[in-house]
């Protein structure tokens, strides 16, 4: 036990690896900013080492800054946190890399320098999120796991009697409020953030989490597993979906097996399909090949890049990609891959300039009392710059 303690204090670094894999989610945030379950993955790490940092692109490293010391153990940021894990990075030595067929889990070094390194392999189960859709598709998974962290040898709040509550995996944190709504978490818990708000008429069935001071609205119908980060609102239809955080579909409309990034919102009546016609296993586009990847999956809906918008009865075809701030208007069915910086809809697209884009985050911010500072104005720049290409904007 004194061993994993010490273990425990080590310096971890989270280092991204194959980032075009996770466009356009990692655009703006290094992976270990993930979130799945109820927590990122940056922040599940952190329950069991004291001191944990990440390793990423320079353009985001500043807002995301690296603690190196002498001694360090680095882990593949994909990589979700497990207890039989953490007692086997525990063995790791100085110059020593943990493998899994070839895949490179985590390895001990002063440096990032992994080629010379004494290789050990493990065969125990290793978590990770290799794709983006993994994020919705192993959330549930994850929300009973952080669930667990979170709640364990804790009191909740007590669930007024003016609600329905089935199940009792149900922890309500200090300062939330539950209005005259039916939370059900006989198929998974229910975690309710701080001064988050459920309104009135809402319906929960778990695996379900909200963070802090996030809005569910009145009459939201939600099903797991889903997870809403801090400083959501969110209303109508939602079915195993993740928002990452300060994002907004506060209205009616559906929304099933999608991933939202930060600084979204989705106009009142926007809906998105999640099955094919054919129930056929959707396909999506993926930056690292240039092309439409099979997900295997048959329920696949919309992944959605940070500061993206879309207007009213906005419709997204299954297995739709939205890069970083696009705004999306129109009747019609968009395309199903729709880059970064894309003003229009299925009508046709032009360029969303930086001045437009940057004034619009600054009103965002300002509503949430943040500064859309120049950090944030570089970062979307860089992002600019890089997806250029996809815009014909060359």
């Amino acid at each position: 036990m004194g061993f994993f303690f010490n273990f425990a204090l080590m310096n971890l670094i989270l280092f991204d690896k194959n980032r075009e894999n996770y466009y356009p989610l990692s655009f703006t945030r290094p992976i270990a900013e993930f979130r799945i379950g109820i927590l990122t993955i940056k922040e599940k790490w952190e329950k069991y080492y004291k001191s944990v940092s990440v390793k990423t692109e320079d353009y985001l490293a500043v807002k995301f800054p690296i603690k190196q010391t002498k001694d360090n153990l680095w882990v593949s940021a994909k990589v979700l946190p497990t207890r039989i894990l953490i007692t086997e990075l525990a063995s790791l030595r100085v110059g020593e890399i943990l493998e899994k067929k070839g895949d490179i889990i985590a390895f001990r070094s002063a440096v990032f320098d992994h080629d010379k390194l004494n290789k050990i392999t493990t065969h125990i189960e290793v978590d990770a999120v290799e794709n983006i859709w993994d994020i919705f598709k192993d959330n549930d998974r994850e929300i009973k796991r952080d669930f667990s962290l979170l709640t364990k040898g804790r009191k909740s709040q007590s669930l007024s009697v003016k609600n329905t509550g089935l199940g009792k995996d149900i922890f309500i944190e200090k300062g939330a409020k539950v209005s005259c709504s039916i939370l059900n978490a006989e198929s998974g818990p229910i975690y309710i953030g701080e001064n988050a708000e459920v309104m009135e008429g809402s319906i929960i069935r778990g695996p379900f989490a909200m963070g802090e001071s996030s809005v569910l609205k009145i009459g939201a119908k939600i099903y797991g597993a889903t997870t809403l980060g801090p400083y959501c609102k969110v209303g109508g239809e939602v079915n195993n979906s993740v928002f990452f955080g300060y994002s907004s579909k506060a209205h009616d409309g559906f929304l099933g097996n999608s991933v939202i990034g930060e600084w979204c919102n989705l106009g009142a009546d926007t809906n998105n399909s999640n099955l094919k016609n054919n129930y056929a296993q959707v396909k999506l586009w993926n930056y690292q090949t240039e092309r439409f990847k099979n997900t295997e999956l048959q329920f696949c809906g919309l992944i959605m890049g940070d500061h993206s918008k879309c207007g009213i009865n906005t419709m997204f075809n299954t297995g739709t990609i939205v890069g970083v701030s696009a705004n999306i208007f129109g009747s019609g069915f968009p395309r199903n891959f729709i880059p970064s910086f894309n003003w229009g809809g299925a009508a046709g697209f032009s360029v969303y300039k930086l001045p437009k884009a940057f004034e619009v985050a600054e009103k965002v911010f300002g509503r949430r009392k943040l500064c859309f500072d120049k950090l944030e104005q570089d970062i979307l720049t860089q992002v600019y710059n890089m997806t250029k290409r996809y815009r014909n904007e060359l």
